[in-house]
This record gives structure tokens, sequence and C-alpha cells, in this order.
């Protein structure tokens, strides 16, 4: 039987790691008054780390749902 690679689970695998390594320095640098100046008071690290982690989370859970059909 060929081995079945699913590529869902290292890619979700790796946005989820991204997805807490950004959001983490989003949310540790929060105050600081980079993101006032540069993205309009909008902290991009932290949206985009969450959006990475949900992202993530999604391929993981469709890798998951895979395996168990």
């Amino acid at each position: 039987m060929p081995m079945q690679l699913d590529l869902r689970l290292p890619i979700g695998a790796m946005f989820v790691i991204l997805g807490v390594l950004i959001g983490g320095y989003g949310l540790f640098t929060q105050s600081s008054s980079l993101y006032a100046v540069h993205s309009l008071g909008i902290n991009v690290d932290l949206w985009w780390g969450l959006m990475m982690l949900a992202f993530g989370a999604v391929m993981l859970a469709l890798a998951r749902r895979a395996k168990k059909l």
C-alpha cells in the first residue's frame, strides 16, 4: 500500500507555530509607539499572528478529519 502524505498536517503545524510567534510578539509589543507611527495604530503583528494561528488550526482539523475517514 502506498504511503499517503497529507500536506495539511505540516502546513497547519507551520502556521500554528508562526502564528504563535508573531502573535506573541505583537502581544508583548502592544504598547510600542511604532504602531502609532507606521501602521495607523493597528497592531499588525498581533492580527496577522491570530489569522495565521486560525488558518493553521483549520488545516490541522482538516488533516485530522481526513485521517478519521
